[in-house]
């Protein structure tokens, strides 16, 4: 399977809400409970392009299509935080246990880096989500601590793992 990875446009939205419709519902890596519609989601990814921020896909070339999709934002909105950013990454289900995640991973990395991201941060859906954590570990990510029982989702209280990835030349440098 040849896979490509990209940025977004506005033809993938339908399949983008898809995928991440399903991890809504079925699901711990995302504490939201009501799937978005195919329109808040094309407001979201607006919402990431329009600060110069990565939104990429992971299309497969046989037949078109997508896969999963990553994209960071900034992790919180006041002037300070304004190098450091929250990636996310979403698989369809299919796609999973085959590399998709690790090359939207590395391909975000990338773009964020370019983008003028210094800090990129993990913030994991439920401490049992193995593959996520295990993503970010192999592409650099130290954990950096557990917020234990934040989360309340199918009957039962769940963890946040915090993950973070230093980017380009981090703090050493005084950012322009």
């Amino acid at each position: 399977m040849t896979i490509h990875i990209r940025p977004s446009l506005d033809a993938d939205i339908a399949a983008i809400a898809a995928i991440y419709a399903h991890h809504v519902l079925h699901g711990t890596g995302t504490f939201e409970t009501e799937a978005p519609g195919v329109a808040d989601m094309a407001a979201r990814r607006a919402d990431v392009l329009a600060k110069g921020l990565p939104y990429l896909v992971a299309e497969r070339r046989s037949d078109g299509a997508i896969l999963g999709f990553a994209y960071c934002n900034w992790f919180k909105p006041r002037p300070a935080y304004r190098f450091s950013a929250e990636d996310s990454i979403y698989l369809a289900d299919d796609a999973r246990g085959r590399g998709v995640g690790t090359m939207l991973l590395k391909a975000l990395i990338e773009a964020a880096e370019a983008a003028g991201v210094r800090k990129l941060i993990a913030v994991i859906g439920d401490a049992d989500n193995l593959g996520s954590i295990g993503v970010h570990r192999a592409q650099g990510f130290a954990h950096v601590g557990v917020l234990e029982d934040v989360g309340w989702k199918f009957d039962r209280w769940l963890d946040v793992v915090l993950m973070d990835r230093v980017l380009g030349e981090g703090n050493m440098t005084k950012p322009a």
